[in-house]
């Protein structure tokens, strides 16, 4: 089963995370929320699988690249 990393493609700040750990997801999914530059950006599931962790927090400031979920596969 291959683990999919999900990274910020953009530094701003978790608005809200729709997604817990052990939760089945499809691709597109909405994930999390991130805002950046008073803007609010939906980051959704690239693949279908289970929320393997949420490595941030509501109100966390992110940079790029930094892991924000990861998604088991299958």
């Amino acid at each position: 089963m291959a683990t999919e990393t999900i990274t910020s493609p953009l530094p701003g700040k978790i608005v809200s995370i729709k997604v817990s750990p052990g939760q089945a997801v499809a691709e597109g999914d909405l994930l999390l929320t991130i805002e950046a530059m008073k803007m609010e950006n939906e980051i959704v599931a690239p693949v279908a699988g289970t929320v393997g962790t949420v490595a941030v927090a509501p109100e966390e400031a992110i940079q790029i690249g930094d892991t924000l979920v990861t998604i088991e596969e299958g």
